[in-house]
């Protein structure tokens, strides 16, 4: 049997984003305390983050979103990673810029430890899909879309995507701050 690359593209893609979300899950976390979020979209839920992401960059009039929903829609998947807004209810922590957790609570702000343990966890699944040899790329714009489509839980605020790309020129370098991928080429 002969198979060449271009008809594995979207299950070797699917393959490293499941060894990414499994780095996610086992990265290590303050006190122990797992409050990251991590799922994969391909298919329709992706093409739905995609439809999100552009009407995103018109409403905010942001050529940026619009130029990574562009990438995403040439991506096979993305990896989604969030965490909930919990707090670890620490007494004298204070690294947030409160007092306590309390204090963070009632001003609504984010808590630095489960935003650290966030990007620990992003570093660990992008080393995946480095050490895969897998283009990849974090993208606030992804995180962006995610936080108003009731794809996490409710108490996820913070979240990123991580589309994966499997192709001869990585799409996600090379291209203007609101240049949009057309055809696989940055117009």
């Amino acid at each position: 049997m002969l198979r060449y690359v271009e008809d594995m593209e979207a299950e070797l893609a699917l393959a490293t984003a499941e060894k990414m979300v499994a780095a996610i899950k086992t990265a290590p976390k303050a006190s122990g305390q797992d409050k990251v979020v991590a799922a994969i979209a391909s298919g329709s839920d992706k093409d739905r983050i995609v439809r999100k992401m552009r009407k995103l960059g018109e409403e905010y009039d942001e050529e940026f979103i619009t130029r990574d929903a562009g990438c995403l829609e040439k991506c096979k998947c993305v990896v989604l990673v969030g965490v909930r807004d919990v707090p670890h209810g620490l007494d004298h922590c204070g690294m947030c810029g409160f007092e306590n957790c309390a204090e963070l609570r009632k001003a609504g702000g984010n808590c630095a430890l489960t935003t650290t343990d966030l990007g620990i966890a992003i570093g660990s699944a992008v080393s995946i899909a480095a050490d895969s040899r897998v283009d990849n790329r974090v993208m606030y714009s992804v995180g962006k879309a995610v936080s108003q489509m009731d794809i996490f839980p409710s108490d996820v605020r913070i979240c990123y995507g991580i589309p994966l790309s499997i192709s001869a020129k990585s799409i996600f370098f090379d291209r203007g701050p609101g240049a949009v991928l057309i055809s696989g080429k940055d117009e």
